[in-house]
């Protein structure tokens, strides 16, 4: 029997990606509303509720009406939306966090995709604070650059139609109440919020997170060496990882830093930059913010839910 999904929300950009990664795949039965009945508000609780797996692209306030039209026990959820990402009763769908992490989505009935920002933070940090080498007390500060996909239709629309035009790099969220912030915090194990202010570039996809390190201030001060070997040991444990560390080195600069080196794939690579005799390092986290930091994931997390192979339909 074939696991029957739905994608709320299909004809958006990570719906639409998620898609098109499903649709060779002969164990799953791809469930979408006829155009005639599109219109129709019964028609989504139809489908939402004849669905294994239900994968919801839609905004905050959408995702929580589709999730309130589920009247079954059965109809599992993975949700891409910002609206659940700290609730209780959902498992955050991060499966590389920890150890733990994939075997908890694996036997949820809610998942919350995480947010694209907060992955290269929450790979970054957690390794380094589970293993007592920062404190959870730490300072912590991330910037980055995406393209312009991560702002949905309305910025989509926006650049494509400046072209040239647009503005080459833009910060935004100088209000630093980013939605993003809560799921940072928690799940990078911070005791405060980071100090956060990312930037759109003109280019579509593709990101880099950068995630500085003054630790002068530390009672114990670690070496690059030994945040270099704990944030690849915390990977190397975790089997299916799409996460990888690159080689500790002294490098000025790396084609690897490219935001749009890892499109299309679901990977995700850090990078350590340490001067020890400063006490300064820097965290760099590639990936592709539709890729695992939307789609891919989803794609993830569902494959970890149906009890399949996580790396399958994902390019690694």
């Amino acid at each position: 029997m074939t696991a029957r999904i739905f994608i709320d929300g299909e004809a958006g950009t990570t719906g639409l990606q998620i898609r098109e990664r499903l649709a060779a795949r002969k164990e799953l039965t791809l469930l979408s509303i006829p155009e005639a009945r599109r219109k129709d508000p019964a028609a989504r609780t139809e489908f939402l509720n004849a669905a294994d797996i239900a994968i919801l692209c839609l905004p905050d306030d959408a995702a929580k009406e589709s999730v309130s039209l589920i009247s079954n026990s059965t109809t599992r959820v993975i949700d891409a939306s910002t609206a659940y990402r700290v609730a209780e009763g959902w498992t955050y769908g991060f499966a590389e966090m920890d150890r733990a992490q994939s075997a908890a989505i694996a036997s949820a009935n809610r998942v919350s995709n995480p947010g694209c920002w907060p992955q290269g933070l929450i790979a970054a940090l957690r390794p380094l604070i589970a293993a007592g080498l920062l404190p959870a007390s730490y300072a912590a500060t991330v910037n980055g650059i995406s393209g312009y996909s991560g702002g949905g239709k309305s910025m989509i629309a926006d650049y494509q139609s400046k072209g040239e035009d647009a503005p080459e790099f833009m910060p935004y969220g100088l209000g630093f109440g980013h939605k993003h912030l809560a799921e940072m915090q928690r799940y990078a194990q911070l005791s405060a919020q980071p100090l956060f202010m990312p930037a759109v570039g003109n280019y579509a996809q593709g990101m880099l997170t950068c995630v500085p390190l003054q630790l002068a201030s530390l009672a114990t001060i670690p070496t690059g060496k030994q945040l270099h070997a704990a944030i690849a040991d915390h990977f190397a444990a975790i089997p299916h990882s799409f996460v990888e560390v690159a080689p500790l080195a002294a490098l000025e600069r790396t084609p690897e830093l490219d935001p749009e080196s890892l499109n299309g794939t679901n990977r995700l690579r850090l990078h350590v930059f340490a001067n020890d005799a400063k006490a300064q390092v820097l965290l760099l986290a590639v990936y592709d913010n539709l890729g695992k930091g939307a789609s891919g994931a989803a794609v993830q997390n569902m494959n970890l839910m149906l009890g399949i192979n996580p790396t399958t339909s994902l390019v690694a």
